[in-house]
């Protein structure tokens, strides 16, 4: 058994906080005993859809690609790239640990053919809207998107944009508003 109070420590939140956010996926845990680590585990992966394995496609093979598929724990949740593209010659027919890396010309029939529904963008932002479209008309219904642009597509098409230089924003004035507390 788990608390609240031992998962939100973990989490960086609250006992409150986390016992909220479980109960808004219906009924976990024994009041006053906590949660089956078990049941509870088994639990979140079926809600965050983990339950099966997705295929996946990388578009770009430079160094965020070549760094996002060494990845290991994307195995471990089920994320199976199945697909590496670029556009560059010099990579194009090489492989990443038995992954051919292909043609991005090739991005709709290898959609078709490795039944990719999630594409990880990591191509620069004038490639990503294009790209993407194409993906999505493909029929991939998600996008993890790398490029430093917002990326707009059909509805049905779950986007999630990943700006690292935002982020590291984010971060710099988190520690510019502890360094003005002291």
């Amino acid at each position: 058994m788990v608390s609240s109070e031992a998962l939100a420590e973990r989490a960086g939140t609250t006992g409150a906080q986390v016992r909220k956010d479980l109960s808004s996926f219906g009924s976990f845990g024994t009041r006053g005993r906590g949660y089956g680590v078990d049941p509870l585990h088994a639990r979140i992966r079926e809600i965050l859809g983990l339950t099966r394995p997705w295929q996946v496609a990388l578009v770009g093979a430079g160094r965020i690609g070549s760094a996002l598929h060494a990845y290991p724990h994307f195995r471990d949740r089920g994320f199976r790239i199945v697909a590496i593209l670029d556009m560059d010659p010099a990579k194009i027919g090489g492989a990443w640990e038995g992954t051919p890396i292909r043609d991005v010309g090739e991005l709709e029939a290898v959609v078709g053919a490795e039944s990719v529904e999630i594409v990880i963008l990591a191509v620069p932002a004038s490639a990503a809207q294009p790209l993407a479209e194409r993906a999505a008309a493909a029929g991939v219904r998600g996008i993890l998107n790398f490029a430093p642009v917002r990326l707009r597509l059909p509805e049905g098409v779950e986007v999630n944009n990943v700006n690292l230089a935002v982020e590291l924003e984010a971060l710099s004035h988190a520690l510019s508003l502890e360094d003005a507390r002291r």
